[in-house]
């Protein structure tokens, strides 16, 4: 099985990304498991402008970030809360995704993550990623998982420090395992 996993935020200590660390090292402990955790900014994808794409069309990073999810068995995405909604990167990201033909996500089993400092554990967030997901063919797995006071349970290191909620997180990731093989 062959996961993709990654984080919406571009932040360098992103909350985020230090969860879908976490994530990708519990799912590489998986005999059966190839787990590839990318950075978003790495792929430099500009704001979506329909004039840019007219002009010099679809950017090489979009591509690139476009193959490895097409590449993928499922994918694993650590997605922050902004405002109460989906992070402005992650859904430019998609936008520009969203070009190439067919779409990358379609079809593709997803498992969305939040981490946020604030208490809701990025609910909201998490449920607005869900929409541009889904009518782009990808199929979400029903149970998020979402940290509250996310600042206070990383180390510096962006080791997760509370057992419970390693706990929880290898049993979802275990539950989704299960989940996204029925779809290969």
């Amino acid at each position: 099985m062959k996961y993709l996993i990654f984080s919406g935020s571009l932040r360098t200590e992103s909350l985020n990304k230090k969860l879908a660390t976490v994530a990708s090292s519990i799912l590489a402990e998986k005999s059966d498991t190839e787990t590839m955790l990318v950075n978003m900014r790495d792929f430099n994808i500009p704001v979506y402008d329909g004039d840019i794409e007219d002009k010099s069309g679809i950017p090489d990073g979009v591509k690139a970030f476009g193959e490895l999810i097409k590449n993928s068995n499922a994918l694993i995405i650590s997605a922050p809360e902004y405002n109460g909604s989906i992070a402005g990167s992650l859904k430019n990201a998609i936008d520009w995704l969203s070009r190439i033909k067919p779409f990358p996500f379609e079809g593709k089993p997803i498992l969305l993550l939040g981490a946020t400092p604030g208490g809701f554990a990025a609910i909201r967030g998490l449920s607005a990623t869900k929409v541009p997901l889904e009518a782009l063919g990808a199929i979400i797995y029903p149970q998020t998982f979402g940290v509250g006071k996310a600042h206070e349970i990383f180390s510096k290191e962006g080791e997760l420090t509370d057992a419970g909620t390693k706990t929880r997180l290898a049993g979802t990731l275990d539950k989704f395992d299960v989940f996204a093989k029925r779809f290969q």
